[in-house]
């Protein structure tokens, strides 16, 4: 296993095992195939483990195999608060308590606000007292390393980073986001601050393995270099310097080993230029099925009424490349999980955007496209859930 550092010097395996997604029997963790799983990786050399509150069973079972086998000194845990369900101080004490008994231990390692959305949510939480908690469970040692996650574009991402002396940050980060999401701009700015950059989505939930078009799996095929679809995006990933790890959401043998064994040959500078022309290529293979030519450069914002424009364009376009449902789950996360609706809905045709646009898209027309594609029942009933909860 190869490893990277923390801002600390602390060694991480540049494989992090994702825990969202282990294995599933008849509804519910499989306890023994997840268990031979990660203590497999264990034995690798992964050291990093991933989880969060809202993940079902994900923390109590992880919590339950490394007591089982003796393995908490050996890894690192990172898990995250649900800051969407926090009202106050003690309710930060009741579900970090809550945490620590499922997770069987006495501190986190790497601790994260999940999916933090904006600096007014940050604001928010300063307002109960986040900061002083924070203080008060790194001086207790109940948490060593304070970060956060994020779903949404650079420039919020950015702020975000500037806003307070966090140790790290988790993006969502693939050859086909290099330009959206937080994107390589957000991933060379947290390091130009100094920021380990941990890496979610590598695979897009298994999307750039199970759902290329027939003309991008031409492509890898008649590469000189072979590598499966899964390994080519972890070593575009392991090729970049500013990445620290990188996390997948292993659910079968085959896929942690394959996995580690990736980790454990990739290097930086590794991709030659003909491997570079080659993944894009297959990314153009992939935009063919897409909708709007968005690259995702951001010069289109920030719109007056708020409206997340390449995020949407993002999700429109996933919508038809990838997956019409996770089309729409992206856009709920893009533009509602935030404390300022930005949906497409949103906007009022003023044209400011066009007037900045690079590939001249018309994209007064197209968010109204996008609108009537993404905006249906699943998301009205979201919007409505998410007011009635207050959660942001």
């Amino acid at each position: 296993m190869n490893y990277r550092s923390d801002r600390y010097g602390n060694p991480i395996s540049m494989l992090g095992f994702g825990c969202m997604r282990l294995p599933m029997k008849l509804g519910r963790i499989d306890m023994p195939e997840a268990e031979r799983e990660i203590m497999a990786a264990i034995h690798a050399g992964v050291n990093y483990f991933d989880t969060a509150y809202i993940y079902p069973g994900s923390e109590a079972a992880l919590g339950e195999i490394l007591e089982k086998n003796g393995m908490r000194d050996r890894v690192n845990i990172a898990t995250k608060l649900p800051h969407y369900l926090i009202r106050s101080r003690e309710g930060m004490d009741k579900l970090f308590s809550e945490e620590l008994r499922r997770l069987r231990t006495d501190h986190v390692d790497y601790y994260l606000m999940h999916m933090l959305t904006d600096v007014k949510t940050w604001e928010r939480l300063k307002a109960i007292g986040i900061l002083e908690w924070l203080e008060e469970k790194k001086k207790s040692g109940a948490i060593r390393q304070v970060g956060f996650s994020y779903h949404g574009n650079s420039d919020m991402f950015c702020r975000l980073i500037d806003c307070h002396n966090w140790d790290f940050c988790l993006i969502q980060y693939n050859y086909m986001d290099e330009h959206s999401q937080a994107g390589r701009r957000g991933l060379h700015y947290a390091n130009s601050r100094g920021l380990p950059v941990f890496i979610m989505e590598p695979l897009r939930g298994g999307k750039l393995v199970s759902r290329l078009p027939e003309e991008a799996r031409r492509i890898f095929a008649g590469h000189a270099v072979q590598h499966s679809p899964a390994q080519w995006a972890f070593r575009w990933l392991y090729n970049q310097p500013e990445v620290t790890c990188v996390l997948s959401g292993m659910n079968s043998m085959d896929m942690v080993m394959d996995n580690i064994q990736t980790a454990s040959s990739a290097s930086v500078g590794e991709l030659t230029p003909q491997d570079e022309e080659m993944l894009s290529r297959v990314v153009k293979a992939i935009n063919a099925k897409m909708k709007v030519g968005c690259t995702g450069c951001g010069y289109c914002v920030p719109c007056p009424k708020h409206v997340d424009i390449p995020g949407t364009f993002a999700s429109y376009n996933r919508l038809y490349s990838e997956s019409r449902f996770w089309g729409k789950i992206d856009y709920i996360i893009c533009t509602l999980l935030r404390r300022t609706n930005s949906g497409a809905s949103n906007c009022v045709g003023c044209g400011k955007c066009e007037m900045h646009c690079p590939q001249h898209i018309a994209i007064r027309q197209e968010l109204k496209n996008a609108e009537r594609a993404l905006e249906g029942p699943l998301y009205r009933a979201a919007r409505t859930l998410l007011k009635k909860l207050k959660l942001f």
